[in-house]
């Protein structure tokens, strides 16, 4: 039981850290460096704040991946006998690997755009007048990535409460074969 509290603890506040620090990111960080009187500070900032999380949204990855083992192995049970538990699990997990996978590529776009930085932007996500072409691509993903992560942690989420109301007795009751 108190190895199922850790786990379930550990799994909740890394999804949290990862909807969260992909929220304030996109909207704190890179709205804030949009504001630097220097179009060519403007990714630059960006890109050195994004850096500075990343390390911490690795390790968040890295404790949620274990805890999600270590709830599986402590359900395995449960999830081979309940109704619907074994479908939910493969579900959320192609959706928790989907959004790390989506994860993984904004940093690679966003380490592009730090290195064309010198060509400046109207914001970390908005390419300004003139700039190259493979800028305006990279800024142009991570506009549409820096918005699709917080919504893959959203999910991911949300199929973990829905996980845990099937733990309530009465559904599990309801549900073994």
């Amino acid at each position: 039981m108190a190895g199922n509290l850790v786990a379930r603890s550990i799994h909740d506040l890394t999804a949290a850290a990862w909807f969260g620090g992909s929220l304030m990111g996109a909207i704190g960080l890179n709205g804030a460096a949009a504001e630097a009187k220097d179009p060519t500070e403007r990714t630059r900032l960006s890109s050195k704040g994004w850096g500075k999380w990343a390390p911490i949204q690795t390790a968040a990855f890295a404790g949620h991946l274990a805890a999600d083992l270590a709830i599986a192995w402590e359900n395995k049970g449960r999830i081979a006998k309940q109704d619907s538990v074994a479908a939910n699990t493969i579900y959320k997990t192609v959706v928790t690997l989907a959004g790390a996978a989506v994860t993984l590529y904004a940093g690679v776009v966003g380490k592009k755009v730090d290195e064309l930085s010198d060509e400046g932007a109207q914001g970390a996500t908005e390419p300004r007048a003139g700039a190259s072409d493979e800028l305006k691509t990279a800024q142009t993903q991570l506009k549409a990535l820096q918005w699709a992560i917080p919504a893959f942690a959203a999910w991911v989420i949300i199929l973990g409460a829905k996980h845990g109301e099937m733990q309530r007795p009465k559904n599990i009751l309801k549900g073994l074969r």
